[in-house]
């Protein structure tokens, strides 16, 4: 971490809690009226530890180590009252944080010890600090005020390396899905090229016919693990969008133009009702609606009908893709478009994730609604161009 970094975080903390000059000129005044009791607050503090097993596992050197972490903690308690609170002090303190996290201490009793010193201070400050009483109370809210930046600069070392341990253990076990996922979607094409390869190097002889069967057979199933490779490479470098206005009319005859449509799937495209234009980038755009006009497709298996169609509702452009096949089981509803996840036997379960990625990038959204045997709805939600109008007009 960047100590820069961490240090004004902890000035934007102490500003937050209104730490100024004054705390500072009462924290050096009761400095020496605390400090004998920093030891007796050290003991107390390991005593308390042997009490619960969770917090006493994370030491594990016996009776030396306690002793040196008694030094620490009274040293730690000296910084914070006569220490300058510089970058160096701060780092200090952030690397405590980072070690509770490195020997395995749970959060929750990070912030109850830090709890009880405070606890012990105000008590030994409420029997030993004598005068005004409103200085006396203000030399209270002071020590809570140090004590809460300490804390927050602690936690926040928590935070910073639990989250980034958290994020390389989720990142292994998505590469680890991934992996799995590509291996089942490369292994049956490669699997189908090296059985053509096979034929045609053994075969005595090839008619011409055959041979071109074989082939087309290789072409096809090297397209399809193409097509793998570049979902997942679109997933990984998905580009910022170049918004500009575009008809979704347009959006739509383009890309039921380049799907190649079963037979028995009948379109219907209704854009009576929607905006001239909405924004968007119209090669990804595409993308998602070409996503979701196969997936429907695929849930049509014996025919059906496929809706394209474009709305207005509360001053925003809705591009909704209908079908009425199969449809989704409530249970996996919310999953669809979670990467990774697939309704279908064969899939690698980034079509649906790519195109949310892609509408959130837009600063739009996408929802999903089904019915198990009626088919299912999904709707993207845009901007307007600007300067259009729910008539239709450009």
């Amino acid at each position: 971490m960047n100590p820069d970094i961490v240090y004004q975080r902890f000035l934007a903390i102490r500003s937050y809690i209104g730490w100024d000059e004054h705390d500072e000129r009462r924290i050096r005044a009761v400095a020496p009226i605390l400090e004998p009791c920093f030891a007796g607050l050290v003991d107390d503090f390991y005593a308390e530890i042997d009490k619960h097993p969770d917090a006493r596992r994370v030491i594990t050197g016996g009776d030396a180590q306690v002793a040196r972490l008694k030094q620490l903690l009274n040293q730690w308690l000296w910084e914070l009252f006569y220490g300058e609170y510089d970058s160096n002090y701060v780092m200090r303190r952030w690397r405590v944080g980072l070690r509770h996290v490195q020997i395995g201490l749970e959060q929750t009793y990070v912030n109850a010890a830090m709890s009880r010193l405070r606890g012990g201070l105000l008590l030994y400050g409420a029997t030993h600090h004598a005068g005004d009483q409103a200085e006396v109370l203000a030399t209270r809210m002071s020590v809570n005020r140090l004590v809460d930046c300490d804390l927050a600069i602690i936690e926040d070392a928590y935070q910073t390396e639990f989250m980034a341990r958290q994020q390389r253990t989720e990142r292994l076990a998505v590469i680890g899905q991934v992996s799995g996922g590509v291996a089942h979607e490369l292994r049956n094409p490669l699997n189908v090229i090296k059985t053509s390869i096979y034929y045609l190097r053994t075969a005595t002889t090839v008619a011409p016919e055959k041979m071109n069967a074989h082939l087309e057979r290789i072409d096809r199933q090297a397209t399809l693990a193409d097509q793998v490779i570049t979902a997942l490479h679109d997933f990984a470098r998905l580009p910022e969008p170049v918004v500009q206005p575009v008809p979704p009319r347009r959006l739509f005859e383009s890309v039921i133009a380049s799907l190649s449509l079963p037979g028995n799937v009948e379109v219907s495209m209704d854009c009576a009702a929607g905006p001239g234009a909405v924004r968007a980038d119209e090669r990804q755009m595409a993308i998602v609606l070409s996503n979701l006009a196969r997936n429907a497709c695929d849930a049509m298996p014996e025919g059906g009908k496929l809706t394209l169609s474009a709305t207005v509702a509360e001053g925003e452009a809705q591009l909704s893709v209908s079908d009425t096949g199969k449809g989704i089981a409530r249970s996996a509803l919310p999953k669809v478009m979670e990467p990774l996840f697939s309704t279908k036997a064969r899939g690698l379960g980034l079509g649906l994730a790519i195109a949310k990625a892609i509408v959130e990038k837009h600063r739009g959204r996408i929802a999903a609604e089904s019915e198990l045997g009626r088919g299912s709805r999904f709707t993207i939600v845009l901007p307007i161009a600007v300067g259009d109008a729910s008539d239709g007009s450009a």
